[in-house]
């Protein structure tokens, strides 16, 4: 039986080279990364390919941080 190759792939946000081991899911990098719907659908509506661990951390910050920021500018605007 032979083993699932795993693919070789740039992050389109760093454009560093990463494993992605979409045959293998669970032990994927990826799966290092915890993410609720929406910092899930956060990433998908930037990019529509994987991308390296460290970058999916990068964009859940992203996320939090422009959520954050709408919070603050509502907070200001209802003054």
């Amino acid at each position: 039986m032979q083993m699932c190759e795993h693919e070789k792939k740039y992050c389109p946000h760093c454009n560093q080279l990463f494993e992605c081991k979409v045959g293998s899911i669970l032990l994927c990098q990826c799966t290092t990364v915890s993410l609720t719907d929406d910092e899930r659908m956060f990433i998908k509506d930037r990019y529509d390919d994987c991308l390296c661990s460290a970058c999916m951390q990068t964009l859940k910050a992203k996320y939090h941080d422009e959520r954050l920021e709408d919070q603050l500018a509502q907070l200001v605007n209802s003054f």
